[in-house]
Order: structure tokens, then sequence, then C-alpha cells
């Protein structure tokens, strides 16, 4: 209760304008926002940012602004645009499945995607056709979640979904070991091992006007969905009854997922665990409520992306550590404390 004279705390949120969702949504914006800046400014060499920004600004090709434009700007862009997908999916399939253990990783359609990508890249599509790397990992990503889909609407339980997706994984895995195999040199095969790891490093403007239209288009379909995944929490029965279409919010996730993950997928490689990690760390911000959890997941997952880019650059390795490699370390353990926190529940 609060001390006679004293706004309470939900008012004084209030006050301004914003409740507390509408603050966490600020903040993760913000957080955002500065790592993208942050990104922007780091490099291997020093940038001369008035005379890029005045170059830029004046329409000149000089180094710094072509630096700026080019490397620096492109980097960051994808940095966030491929984790807000990445958060945005694995929190509307975690949603959609109602299973916390789902994201797009574990249930086959990042892996899918990663096949149909290396595809294009065995068959020299990605050399012959610009556009071949992000539809193929749009097919593969469809092939997928069609998959899961037709499972799904045999009334299949979550469990054996998600099973279904470890055994899409361990195909598209297979597969993937079979197209290095057969690579036709062992500089191709290395371009592939190299590609699967994940990485933003010389990405550019091109890879940003490939993938964006996509990913917005990802994005667009699986936030449309926010009320029905509250509604799903009570059953699909119950959502059904309060009039939302199962079907048509399947086809929104399901699609959008694929349209977001494997544009993401095909510019940058595979980034495990964020659609994971993201969700789970954000749900109790938002009061277990999946629909508000969509677009929180989606800033989260850009700041986590954001941060492991900035800490690849910063450690001094050389080669750069891939940007997979960093999110696995990162989300490895937490997913094994995740399972220990799960089965103490369970007991």
């Amino acid at each position: 209760m609060s001390a006679p004279g004293e706004v309470p705390a939900r008012a004084r949120h209030h006050l301004l304008g914003l409740s507390p969702h509408g603050w966490l949504v600020a903040g993760l914006a913000l957080l955002v926002a500065g790592l993208f800046a942050v990104s922007v400014a780091l490099g291997y060499a020093p940038l001369d940012w008035p005379r890029a920004l005045a170059d830029l600004f004046a329409g000149r090709d000089s180094i710094p602004a072509l630096v700026l434009v080019e490397l620096r700007l492109p980097r960051a862009i994808l940095a966030a645009t491929v984790g807000f997908s990445l958060g945005l999916t694995g929190a509307a399939m975690q949603g959609l499945m109602r299973n916390p253990l789902a994201d797009p990783g574990v249930v086959g359609v990042s892996g899918a995607a990663a096949f149909g990508a290396v595809v294009a890249f065995y068959f020299g599509l990605s050399a012959a056709f610009s556009l071949a790397l992000p539809i193929g990992g749009l097919i593969g990503a469809a092939i997928a979640t069609a998959l899961l889909l037709a499972l799904a609407r045999r009334g299949t339980g979550t469990a054996t979904l998600v099973l279904a997706g470890v055994a899409i994984n361990s195909l598209t895995g297979a597969l993937t070991a079979l197209a290095l195999n057969l690579a036709p040199s062992p500089y191709a095969a290395l371009e592939v091992v190299f590609w699967l790891m994940g990485s933003l490093s010389d990405r550019s403007l091109v890879h940003v006007a490939l993938s964006l239209p996509f990913m917005l288009s990802g994005w667009a379909l699986v936030l449309a969905t926010g009320r029905a995944m509250d509604a799903l929490t009570l059953g699909e029965d119950t959502a059904a009854s309060l009039g939302f279409s199962m079907p048509r919010v399947r086809l929104l996730v399901v699609g959008g997922t694929a349209a977001a993950v494997g544009a993401s997928v095909a510019v940058s490689g595979a980034i495990g665990f964020v659609g994971l990690v993201v969700p789970h760390v954000m749900r109790p911000l938002v009061r277990h409520r999946p629909g508000r959890l969509l677009l929180v997941s989606g800033l989260a997952g850009a700041a986590l992306t954001l941060g492991a880019d900035i800490a690849v650059r910063l450690i001094p390795t050389r080669p750069e550590l891939k940007l997979g490699v960093v999110t696995a370390l990162i989300g490895a353990p937490f997913f094994f404390a995740m399972l220990r926190h799960l089965k103490v529940e369970g007991e």
C-alpha cells in the first residue's frame, strides 16, 4: 500500500503516458539504438567520422564514406535485424507450440534453411544468381515448417513436434555433410563450413536489400498473432471459441518464421540459441503473456546479437571468431540450466 500523499507506482508510470510494458519496450529500443551506434563506431581501423559523414551527405565517394556505408552500416543493420528475427520467431514458436523448448533451431527450421542455402552454394547458384542464397534459405525453412504443420494438423503433441524437429535437424545436417563430402574442391568445402558457423563480416548493403523485405514480411505476419497467442494459453479449443482461427494463426506464425529465419540464415549463416534464450529471459518481465513477449523478444534478440557481434570484434583473435560460435557459447550453458530447472519443477 502506498504511503499517504505518495503516488502509487502504477500511477507514476502512467503519468508519463507509458505502461510498465511500454517502459520495457522503450528501454529495449534505447539499448538496441545504443548498441547499434557502438557497432557502427567499432572497427579494425580508426574512422574519420566528421569526414565520413560530410562526404556521405555531400555524395563524395571517399574512403571514409565507403567504409561507413559499405562495411560498418550493413554489419550493424544485419546484426539488429537478424537478432530481431530470431528473438521474435523464437517467442512465436514457443507460444504456438506451448513448449518452452521450441525455437526455430530446435524445431529444425534453421537447419533446413542452412541446407537450402548450402544447396545454392554447392550448385554454384549463389554465384550465378544474387537471390539464390535467400531463396534457398526460404525454401529450406518452408519445407521444414510445412512438415511440422502437417504433423500439427494431425493432433500431434508438442513433444513429438520437438522430436520431429530434432529429426529434421539430423536429416538436414546429414545432407549438409553429404554436400561437404562431395564438394568439388577443398576450398569450396571450407567456404561452406565457415559460412555455416555464422558471421556478419564482409556483408554489404546488397545483403541488407536482399534479406530485409523477407524479414519485414515475416515480422508483420508474426506480430499480427499477438492476441491469438494470449488466447492460446487457454488451449486451442478455447482460443477457437473466442473467434481465433487456429489454421490461420498457424499459417501466420509458420509463414512468418519461414520468411524471417530463412532470410536471416541466408545472409548470416546459422546463429543458434538466440531464439531459445531471449524469450525465457524476457518472459517474467511481461508477466508470461505470449502476445506481449513477441515484440520485447525481438528487441532483446537484436540487442543480444549486436552485443555478441561487438564482442566478436573486441576479442583479440585472428581469424575473427564466428558469431554463431559466440552465441552457442552463451546459449548452450543457458539451455542446460533451463533443462535442470524444468526437471526440478517436474520433480
